[in-house]
């Protein structure tokens, strides 16, 4: 579970009652926000994460003041600079992905499609990320965003791309469903062509809100994961506006779910039927036999 739909400070002792609840819920792990740049209070939570019996996934971003494709030379530097302070935090965190756009800022344009120096910038700064994240083995995943959010890669076929470019094996791409939702014109398809180069998967319903009550077509997801032979973690991400900061950020404006906590859980309850389903359809598949019904 990505824990920004409560908080984007994780680190927080104060936020451990709610670890202990997702853990409770049955969650295998969860996804940290790292936006301040301190190693340490990352440290300490990875211990707390395990003491609760919770795995380690994180996310990061970068803002307009160190993007790592601004055409500001000190612009870039500075990108580069918090990216490995990043990747070192998510390394102290115990984190096994460091997910997220951290290849462009985001809502930072401009004004022109991507050039082919900014590509060669985003490879550059993946290369030394993906270097310094196998000292933790730990596997970076690129995140494709809408044309509303970004210019560098919309697509999977386009974060494919660069992550291919950068030619490292710690150097793998995110799936998300949010974001595939309005760019991709065959979910499946997307998926069975970055299958080389998939290593973490974000579960997130076209509203922000609990994966399953929208307009996202799971049924294709779930299959095509499944497969290609997935077999890495499915994170629910999903947005609210109960934290103001976080909804101005994210651009959250309207209440779309009952309650946190019944959004985690029926989120996992959902994610765990629709695979239970496609893996056993692919099953049937194999055998020759008729796909199961089910949810």
């Amino acid at each position: 579970m990505n824990v920004l739909l409560w908080t984007d400070d994780a680190a927080d002792p104060a936020f451990d009652p709610q670890l202990a609840h997702l853990k409770a819920l049955g969650f295998d792990g969860v996804e940290v926000p790292v936006f301040a740049l301190d190693p340490e209070p990352y440290a300490r939570l990875g211990e707390r994460l395990r003491a609760h019996g919770l795995r380690a996934l994180a996310l990061t971003a970068r803002g307009p003041e160190s993007n790592p494709i601004a055409l500001d030379p000190a612009t870039r530097d500075r990108g580069l600079r918090d990216s490995l302070a990043a990747v070192a935090c998510a390394g102290a965190l115990g984190a096994e992905i460091l997910c997220g756009p951290f290849l462009q800022a985001p809502v930072t344009f401009t004004g022109a499609p991507p050039t082919d120096a900014e590509r060669g910038w985003a490879v550059d700064v993946l290369r030394a990320m993906a270097a310094a994240a196998d000292a933790y083995d730990m596997t970076l995943a690129v995140e494709s965003l809408n044309h509303f959010e970004h210019s560098l890669a919309n697509t999977t076929a386009q974060t494919a791309e660069l992550v291919r470019a950068a030619g490292h094996p710690r150097a793998r791409m995110m799936y998300d469903t949010f974001h595939a939702h309005m760019e991709e014109k065959d979910v499946a398809a997307a998926i069975r062509a970055c299958a080389d180069v998939l290593a973490y998967v974000h579960l997130s319903e076209n509203d922000r809100s609990t994966p399953g009550s929208g307009q996202v077509d799971w049924e294709a997801t779930f299959a095509a994961l499944v497969e290609a032979g997935y077999d890495g973690w499915l994170t629910i991400e999903a947005l609210g506006n109960e934290h103001p900061r976080l909804a101005a950020d994210m651009r959250i404006w309207r209440h779309a779910y009952d309650t946190a906590d019944a959004l985690a859980a029926d989120g996992l309850a959902f994610a765990r039927a629709r695979w239970a389903k496609a893996t056993a359809a692919k099953a049937a598949s194999s055998r020759g036999t008729s796909s199961p019904i089910g949810p």
